[in-house]
C-alpha cells in the first residue's frame, strides 16, 4: 500500500514543516511529503525543504487576485495527488473555491486554544488578555479564520514572567507534538464529525 501524501503550504521558515517531517523520518507518522508549496520565494522554509530532498514550488502571491491563485494552488496539489492539506505558518486566507476542492482535507495549526484569540499575534493576545493557560489547536479548515471543527489541543501553563518570547517557544513545542499526532488520525480516519465536534475513534 503506498504511504498517504502530504501537501505543505508555508509562507516563513515553516518549523511545523520541519517537524511534521521529523515525525515521518523517525516512523512515527505513517505518510510522505509530496510537495511543499510557499507563496514567498524568500521563505526559509522552501529553503529547508530543498535540503531535505523535497519536491518544492513557489508561486509569488503578491497582487494575485485570491480565488485565481488558489485555482493554481488546486492543480498543483492534484498533480502531485496529495490526500492532505496542511498549512505551516501560511499566511493567506484560504478561498471558498480551495476549501471546496480539499472537503476535511485541510488541517491548520493555531497558537492559542480556539476560539479564544484567532487571527494574528494570538501569544500577544492571550498576554494582552492576561489568561493563566493558552495552547495550540489543530483544527480542519473552512472558508472562515481559524474556525474549522477541532481535532487536537494542547495546554499550555502562562507564567507570571512570560514574555511573548518564552511563551511562544513553549507553545511551539506543543505545535510540534500535536501536529504530526492529529495528521495521523485523520490520514488514518480514526475520527467522525458530529456537528463541530471531531469525535476521535
Amino acid at each position: 500500500m503506498s504511504l498517504r501524501k502530504i501537501g505543505i503550504l508555508l509562507s516563513g521558515r515553516g518549523s511545523n514543516f520541519e517537524a511534521i517531517q521529523r515525525a515521518i523520518a523517525a516512523g512515527t507518522l505513517d505518510a510522505e511529503i509530496a510537495v511543499v508549496i510557499s507563496n514567498r520565494e524568500a521563505a526559509p522554509g522552501i529553503e529547508t525543504a530543498r535540503r531535505f530532498g523535497l519536491k518544492t514550488v513557489v508561486m509569488p502571491s503578491q497582487g494575485v487576485p485570491r480565488e485565481q491563485f488558489d485555482r493554481e494552488l488546486v492543480r498543483v496539489l492534484n498533480e502531485h495527488q496529495v490526500d492532505l492539506v496542511c498549512l505551516a505558518g501560511y499566511m493567506r486566507l484560504l478561498s471558498g473555491y480551495f476549501v471546496q476542492a480539499f472537503p476535511q482535507r485541510i488541517l491548520n495549526i493555531h497558537p492559542s486554544l480556539l476560539p479564544s484569540f484567532p487571527g494574528l499575534d494570538a501569544q500577544h493576545q492571550a498576554l494582552d488578555y492576561g489568561v493563566k493557560y493558552t495552547g495550540c489547536t489543530v483544527h480542519f479548515v473552512d472558508e472562515h479564520l481559524d474556525n474549522g471543527p477541532i481535532v487536537l489541543q494542547a495546554v499550555v501553563p502562562v507564567e507570571d514572567n512570560d514574555t511573548y518570547e518564552t511563551l511562544s517557544a513553549r507553545i511551539l513545542a506543543q505545535e510540534h507534538q500535536i501536529y504530526s499526532k492529529a495528521i495521523g488520525i485523520v490520514l488514518r480516519g480514526e475520527y467522525r464529525i458530529e456537528g463541530r465536534r471531531v469525535i476521535c475513534v
